[in-house]
């Protein structure tokens, strides 16, 4: 027993002469058996920290960030530190540098690139899709193609004014854009139908279809007031709710028209920009919980739903009634094989496909291009969507990056909406795949949106009147030292 008590006092001296190996702190003496009751008290108050995990989210949003830091400056960084208490947007924010030393970007090329391109293949298809019934209708192969022409220069000066405009000034019309989408929709109820829908107001010989201003509108507002309240958007009446009910509005009104997958399109962008601005996953499964029901009888109750969902389960069933669209565009997707028929060497184009020049303009892409061009359509689609996500996380400020991830969510759900619908995946909505489908005021508001996209991620410094920028960075870092306090 005294030699241990001799072992034990040995071992003692030399661990508390030995010098610390732990970074930070050297030189510093071990305490002996000390150290051992400091350790297990470390390990303790980490035990009881793990009850606080931070949202999953937020782990994103660190990922995210670390990455745009490394592929801005080239080198490996290491990750920033993050208060897990705030919502993810707002911890992307926190770790990006201040406004003043975020320089200028060029117009995003490739950007500009997938945007044409998508619109080149668009207006190619238009042509050869409309070319026998332009004929057929108004004597002039070239009937739709001139229409699509014109409304691409409006577009293309629509896309000019959203891209070199201050996007900023949208907060100033947040109000006024909502009110008057909803105004616009109203009218709709009251407007004659087409194609047994109220969805257009009649404009002379034109046609102006109000929901693509509620789309700008609702995620105009939605950037401006999730900036706003930032720190209180995991709350449920002040985060949550006021925006689903701008949203249920104009839901309610869609499906008066009825436009169905209109409503749906901006439902999902909502939940989508809520789940990314921080807020519980409880509140939106409780949110499509409570809309199930109100789908279900929107189906159900109405005869002609119903027959579009059992005619997607069983469309051969209902070739020849409402299953005949889809079965058609089936045999156009089917017969174009890999490389397709060529340009103007569809069949199905010929009067057998309905609207093959708008909600199924795929369908003769996949026939005459093959599931080559079907595969570069989509291809275009994921470098939009990958060049708005990057506007978005690059933004100079909250509401740039708001607005362009809401821009950019919009367009990959109605284009999934579009696919899917072709496809066979979804039941048919009657959703346009944006700037390829034919359209009118649609396209022009589409490519007004593209250009906000162009203008946020340009990252433009604001200029006071007197032509000297203005100091956001400071305003910038007060705002963050709101959000943490």
């Amino acid at each position: 027993m005294a030699v241990l008590r001799r072992m034990v006092a040995s071992w003692a001296r030399r661990a508390a002469a030995a010098p610390s190996r732990r970074p930070g702190r050297p030189g510093r003496p071990r305490r002996g058996l000390l150290s051992l009751r400091h350790d297990v008290g470390r390990w303790w108050r980490r035990l009881r920290a793990r009850r606080d995990e931070p949202d999953p989210r937020s782990i994103v949003a660190r990922a995210i960030a670390t990455i745009g830091l490394t592929l801005r400056r080239g080198l490996p960084t290491r990750p920033p530190t993050i208060d897990p208490t705030l919502p993810a947007t707002a911890q992307i924010v926190a770790v990006q540098h201040p406004s003043t030393t975020l320089p200028e970007r060029p117009y995003d090329l490739l950007l500009l690139v997938a945007v044409l391109g998508l619109l080149g293949i668009g207006t190619i298809e238009i042509y050869s899709a409309t070319a026998a019934d332009g004929l057929t209708r108004f004597h002039d192969s070239a009937h739709f193609l001139e229409r699509q022409a014109g409304f691409l220069a409006l577009g293309g000066g629509a896309m000019w004014l959203g891209a070199r405009s201050d996007y900023r000034r949208l907060k100033q019309w947040t109000y006024p854009l909502l009110g008057g989408s909803l105004v616009l929709l109203a009218m709709t109820l009251f407007a004659p139908t087409l194609n047994g829908a109220r969805r257009w107001i009649p404009l002379g010989p034109l046609t102006f279809q109000p929901v693509e201003v509620a789309k700008l509108a609702l995620v105009t507002y939605l950037a401006y007031s999730l900036g706003r309240k930032a720190d209180q958007v995991k709350t449920f009446t002040v985060g949550f709710v006021p925006h689903l009910v701008v949203c249920s509005m104009m839901m309610v009104l869609l499906l008066k028209q009825p436009d169905l997958g209109s409503s749906v399109v901006l439902g999902a962008t909502t939940l989508g920009m809520l789940f990314m601005a921080g807020t519980r996953i409880s509140y939106i499964v409780l949110a499509v919980l409570a809309a199930a029901p109100v789908a279900y009888h929107m189906v159900v109750g109405t005869s002609w739903r119903l027959q579009r969902v059992l005619a997607y389960f069983n469309p051969e069933a209902y070739a020849k009634g409402d299953g005949y669209q889809f079965m058609q565009a089936r045999l156009a997707m089917g017969s174009g094989g890999l490389t397709g028929a060529g340009l103007g060497g569809g069949h199905q184009s010929l009067g057998y496909t309905p609207e093959a020049h708008s909600d199924f303009i795929l369908a003769p892409i996949g026939e005459e291009l093959g599931w080559i061009g079907v595969a570069l359509v989509l291809t275009l689609f994921g470098v939009l969507v990958w060049r708005g996500l990057r506007a978005a996380l690059g933004a100079r400020d909250v509401f740039g990056g708001y607005l362009a991830f809401g821009i950019t969510l919009l367009f990959g759900v109605q284009a999934l909406f579009n696919v899917g619908v072709v496809l066979g995946i979804v039941p048919n909505k009657g959703i346009t795949l944006p700037l390829v489908s034919c359209g009118g005021s649609s396209l022009v508001i589409t490519m007004f949106l593209v250009g906000l996209l162009f203008n946020v991620g340009r990252r433009p410094e604001r200029h006071a009147p007197g032509g000297k920028p203005r100091d956001l960075a400071r305003r910038k870092r007060m705002r963050v030292r709101v959000l943490v306090a």
